[in-house]
């Protein structure tokens, strides 16, 4: 696949973080001041996860007004579509945007708000997942999803735990995500990147439809089996695996095993400015470093469509999209 080929196939990014994407322009508007490369990117020598979200201090100081988020929400928009994504599911804390008063409700609204606006400037099909925190209590983290609970099927497409896996470990949460298993609104849960392989397991038990990262289940034939068998879709975002340390090297990294696998591997961005990366960067990178071929870029697109929080009809636009792309 040339350049001209990448630049006009239609993306899906599944993993995309708000608060790790949000541009440049969009943070010094913000904050009324100039705001370096440095401040905002990680660095190339950055030592593991906690050193890389650090980074997220400048862009959190951003979202905690109603107009911040809303225009946070038409920056994302306008910035994915200069790379022909054609569908995002953006995910944000509500709950670390609440230092100026405002609540979950009012902060996922404004939000939405900004992103419907894009998407009717750029014709880009958005979701949004809502992320509970490790570091939160349960009482915290459920307030969270009682007070946004009410834009499901509105915007909102799922819910997601993110934070410090090794410090919180998945036991800690299963109460609360078989609570939203109950509800019946789907969820994705952050396991396996820089934690045990029974973090995933365990996020599976309790019903999560994918895995953000999954790094954890490399080599382990098992946990592997038991994803591959209820199809659970596996968001990988190498550029930022790489940056945190989530594997020690590129030959590490098991995108290749988890392909060979069968697993529903999606390729994405995780945090489009922290890691300095779009998706056809992504796309590059697999390729260059794990002979990723053409075809199985198209198959990781395919399980993105397949496994997103999309309704069936933009699933079935998607779908159309991507076969004139490959020219069926």
């Amino acid at each position: 696949m040339n350049r001209r080929d990448k630049e006009r196939l239609p993306k899906v990014d599944l993993h995309c973080h708000l608060d790790g994407s949000l541009s440049r322009n969009f943070i010094q508007g913000i904050l009324k001041r100039e705001v370096s490369q440095e401040e905002l990117q990680v660095a190339e020598n950055c030592r593991d996860l906690a050193e890389y979200l650090e980074k997220f201090d400048l862009p959190l100081q951003c979202l905690q007004t109603r107009a911040g988020l809303k225009k946070a929400g038409f920056d994302l928009i306008e910035n994915v579509s200069r790379e022909h994504v054609r569908y995002v599911e953006a995910r944000f804390a509500p709950l670390l945007s609440e230092q100026k008063g405002l609540d979950c409700g009012e902060i996922m609204e404004a939000v939405l708000e900004g992103m419907e606006e894009g998407k009717k400037a750029y014709q880009v099909e958005y979701q949004v997942i809502a992320c509970a925190m490790r570091h939160h209590t349960y009482e915290q983290n459920k307030r969270m999803v009682d007070q946004v609970r009410e834009f499901y099927g509105k915007g909102l497409c799922a819910f997601d735990l993110a934070g410090n896996e090794k410090a919180f470990p998945m036991e800690d949460f299963m109460k609360l995500f078989r609570q939203v298993d109950a509800m019946g609104i789907p969820f994705t849960i952050h396991a396996g990147e820089c934690g045990r392989v029974e973090n995933v397991i365990l996020a599976v038990e309790a019903g999560a439809q994918r895995i953000g990262h999954g790094i954890a289940l490399r080599g382990n034939r098992e946990a592997i089996r038991l994803c591959r068998e209820k199809g659970i879709g596996i968001e990988m975002c190498p550029s930022s695996n790489l940056q945190t340390r989530a594997v020690a090297g590129v030959e590490e990294y098991p995108i290749r095993e988890f392909l060979q696998e069968g697993l529903k591997v999606t390729l994405n961005t995780d945090n489009r400015t922290v890691s300095n990366t779009t998706i056809e960067k992504e796309m590059e990178l697999v390729c260059e470093n794990w002979g990723i071929t053409d075809e199985e870029i198209f198959l990781m697109m395919e399980h993105a469509i397949d496994v997103s929080f999309a309704s069936d009809e933009v699933k079935k636009r998607l779908r159309k999209e991507l076969k004139e792309q490959k020219g069926e």
